[in-house]
């Protein structure tokens, strides 16, 4: 027995010191990246998960703090992007179940310090891309523009039929459809737009920026709202602060110039400053090819 149990501490010997000579490289081969969160920019995380991973692919080592050593082999990198809503995002990351979170609204001082408290640092907040939130009627809706407070009176019910917004069009119950309250989108839009009234409740709720789009494609007499980059199969309304303004179109130029009243920016949270391979993937991320990336999907590139 006595033999055994020394043969035992004998072969971890070996194994720990096996690994505490190898180098970080040496160790690990394949290095994974977790991303959840918002579902509005789950597409555009998705997209710059695949690009960097080809990138790192096909990247011969260099010498450098976060690169192998000379005649090393880089890790793979795996990034994993799911979505689920803002909110379940930031819950995944003051729990330590994630790497990064996605975030399209910005993180709650009771969030962050929920996070600080059970992380024991300060969570980093990253602006990565800007989104315009979108009203998105049917094509062949007449209507071609909102002012704020009409959008405002649909989802919390004060205007309820299409008679009341097109003269002569239809006498159609307004059928109006909202994300569900983890969405990032779902609390900027209640916060910005009804002015944290409560939304009407005969709003339908659907659980991603993509299901609002494809009801709202299938109904004449749908209205709903959401990320600029899900618009196909529907139409944007132009938007107006107010009677007296100029109604303004969805467009970078607009978004740029903060002519279009309802653009946001969107986030990355993490766990203190990135670092290693994260840091690396976030660099490129706000670099010109990461950002060019946001405009192929149909978000504007950061300023």
């Amino acid at each position: 027995m006595k033999k055994f149990f020394l043969l035992v501490i004998g072969y971890w010997l070996l194994v720990i010191s096996y690994y505490g000579c190898a180098g970080p490289y040496q160790q690990n081969k394949r290095r994974t990246i977790t991303i959840k969160g918002s579902d509005t920019m789950v597409i555009l995380g998705q997209r710059w998960a695949e690009e960097y991973m080809k990138k790192v692919a096909t990247e011969r080592p260099q010498v450098g703090a976060d690169r192998p050593q000379v005649g090393a082999e880089r890790p793979q990198v795996v990034i994993q992007v799911t979505g689920g809503g803002s909110g379940t995002g930031i819950a995944a990351l003051i729990n330590g179940g994630t790497d990064i979170c996605q975030s399209s609204r910005p993180m709650k001082e009771n969030e962050k310090k929920a996070f600080s408290g059970k992380q024991k640092k300060e969570v980093k907040e990253i602006p990565v891309a800007i989104d315009a939130i979108s009203i998105y009627v049917h094509k062949d809706n007449p209507l071609k523009e909102l002012t704020l407070e009409q959008i405002k009176n649909i989802f919390t019910g004060k205007i309820v039929n299409w008679s009341n917004l097109i003269k002569g069009w239809a006498d159609k119950k307004i059928v109006a459809y909202s994300r569900e309250n983890n969405s990032g989108t779902y609390l900027y839009f209640k916060e910005h737009i009804l002015n944290n009234e409560d939304f009407a409740t005969d709003v339908q709720t659907l659980p991603g920026t993509a299901a609002v789009v494809n009801a709202v494609s299938k109904d004449l007499y749908s209205i709903g709202y959401g990320g600029i980059a899900y618009g196909k199969g529907i139409r944007f309304l132009k938007v107006k602060k107010d009677e007296k303004s100029s109604a303004v179109e969805p467009t970078p130029e607009n978004v740029y110039k903060r002519t279009y009243p309802i653009s946001r920016e969107l986030y990355f949270y993490l766990a203190g400053e990135p670092q290693g391979e994260i840091k690396n993937f976030i660099n490129w991320v706000l670099s010109a090819e990461g950002q060019k990336i946001c405009e192929e999907v149909g978000y504007f590139p950061l300023r």
